[in-house]
């Protein structure tokens, strides 16, 4: 097997754009893709090409830094600009937790989502250690909470 595959690198680059391409489902990010498609164009070389391995390997990084530095942020704005998009930032406003101290219009500290985040009161009201919260808003780092209603 690895004396067919060492005189068929298409097959070789063919396999490491399939991998890069299924784990880019596990990122989301368009980093692994794109750098499957300079592996899909290495592949390609290889078929016209079999023998020039350098010329393959180069032409597989160029496309891959193309499309990393020209259509991945492209595509990256596109879709965090689509409409119903929310961060993962975002997607904590609503979310409760507990204030694991006391917690002022200034300072203070919570866990939401199996995180400890800095925090500070909604409105300057203080909150107890160990009262129920919810999420407010994010500011850089710090979370904007407030009481939950129980």
């Amino acid at each position: 097997m690895w004396e067919w595959l060492s005189a068929n690198w298409w097959a070789v680059w063919l396999i490491a754009a399939t991998v890069l391409a299924l784990t880019e489902s596990l990122t989301l990010d368009f980093t692994l893709l794109m750098l499957a498609a300079g592996a899909l164009a290495g592949a390609c070389v290889a078929l016209f090409f079999p023998g020039m391995l350098l010329v393959q390997v180069i032409v597989a990084v160029l496309v891959a830094f193309a499309l990393l530095f020209l259509l991945r942020p492209t595509l990256l704005e596109k879709v965090r600009t689509a409409p119903g998009y929310r961060s993962s930032l975002q997607r904590m406003v609503g979310s409760t937790g507990q204030a694991m101290t006391a917690i002022t219009g200034s300072s203070g500290e919570v866990k939401v989502n199996g995180e400890v985040w800095r925090a500070r009161s909604f409105g300057d009201v203080e909150i107890d250690a160990g009262a129920s919260i919810e999420v407010f808003e994010v500011d850089g780092i710090t979370v904007v909470v407030y009481p939950k209603e129980s």
